[in-house]
């Protein structure tokens, strides 16, 4: 028997507002308000205002929350500050990555683990079967919070118009306890935009009185509502990775480019260090496929699990895919044969439905802001 989606604290706002809505990872949420290109290009150039409250929140607690978290997860806990935030990822033992995370030291012993939607039970699951032998607590947050995104280059100034926080000393990566609009946030500046931004933690109940101060105060800059489908547009541009595409459980951080992540300097064993170990020597001594992008010299769209061809082989497969309203073309992101990784490699296309279409091979991201 299916179970009904999960509605946000914000769903009767977003069908007031004409939002088509797509269930996503169990949520009901708001695919576009109207046109996802116009959303797109908003956030690019002025400011876009999300609800992400389909996200996971799980705190952790403890005189051994970072040991704990350093052990669990790849990377090292104990190194992030108070006040600050850490990309990393948590894996199986064999080294697959289970979902990748934004880590937040909210506390002297207090973190927040912040999973996709789609594996935040697993997540959870996942940190409450290893936690044992540490003095430390795990705790699903997921009903505890709503989250609201603003992001774009009027970001800062839209945020300054409704919050006293100190916005300006507020780094890349890093959140403070602040209040927005009356309302008590947990105030970061991070974002899956490739744009500057904030995301703001809420109790669901304060969720409506944010959005409408946060429209309000965004009208002169040019914000408008945005939903899910111009996020995923606006992530590829910016070379993002999406769980289920270009990460997954039969990749580890090494073969997804994204070994950095993994600190084996760090103290103690943590899950997966052995079989990580043997992925990084992999990766040195023959490189797996690579994650490149993938520009259209056409006009036709490819999408995900669609192959990539040279010489009239198969040398990878395209992870994600979609018009570029920033290029003005189809771009994608693939993982390719490394001989065919560099950019400027010729001879590369797409198998979109029998017909080859030609590709440049480029370095990612697509797009970057300027500082």
């Amino acid at each position: 028997m299916s179970t009904a989606p999960r509605l946000t604290a914000l769903d009767a706002l977003h069908r007031s507002l004409g939002a088509t809505m797509t269930d996503f990872a169990g949520w009901d949420m708001p695919l576009r308000y109207a046109s996802e290109r116009d959303e797109h290009n908003a956030v690019r150039t002025r400011a876009g205002l999300f609800d992400l409250s389909h996200m996971g929140e799980i705190t952790v607690t403890g005189p051994e929350a970072a040991a704990f978290l350093s052990y669990a997860l790849v990377g090292n806990i104990a190194t992030v500050g108070n006040g600050r935030a850490r990309y990393t990822m948590i894996v199986q033992e064999d080294g697959g990555i289970v979902d990748d995370l934004i880590v937040y030291r909210l506390g002297e012993t207090e973190y927040m683990v912040v999973a996709n939607a789609g594996n935040a039970q697993i997540v959870l699951d996942a940190l409450t079967g290893r936690v044992g032998g540490f003095d430390a607590e795990v705790r699903d947050d997921r009903d505890a919070y709503a989250l609201l995104a603003v992001q774009g280059p009027e970001s800062p100034a839209i945020m300054k118009a409704v919050t006293d926080a100190d916005l300006d000393g507020l780094k890349y990566y890093a959140g403070l306890p602040g209040t927005v609009a009356g309302v008590p946030a947990l105030i970061a500046r991070t974002g899956y935009t490739g744009e500057d931004g904030f995301e703001l933690f809420v109790a669901p109940e304060h969720a409506e009185q944010l959005w409408r101060a946060l429209t309000e105060a965004g009208a002169p800059h040019g914000l408008i509502p945005c939903g899910l489908s111009c996020r995923d547009t606006l992530r590829l541009e910016a070379g993002m990775p999406l769980y289920g595409h270009e990460l997954t459980t039969a990749l580890t951080p090494f073969d997804a480019g994204l070994g950095r992540v993994v600190k084996f300097e760090k103290e103690g064993d943590f899950v997966g260090r052995e079989a990580l170990q043997a992925a990084a020597g992999r990766a040195e001594s023959a490189p797996p496929r690579k994650l490149v992008g993938l520009i259209a010299e056409g006009r036709r769209v490819p999408r995900a699990g669609f192959p990539v061809v040279a010489d009239g082989k198969v040398i990878g497969e395209v992870t994600s895919g979609a018009p570029s309203p920033t290029l003005g073309k189809p771009i994608a992101m693939a993982y390719v044969d490394a001989a065919f990784a560099a950019p400027g490699t010729e001879g590369v296309g797409v198998d979109i439905r029998g017909t080859h279409e030609p590709y440049e091979v480029v370095a990612l991201p697509f797009y970057k802001r300027q500082k």
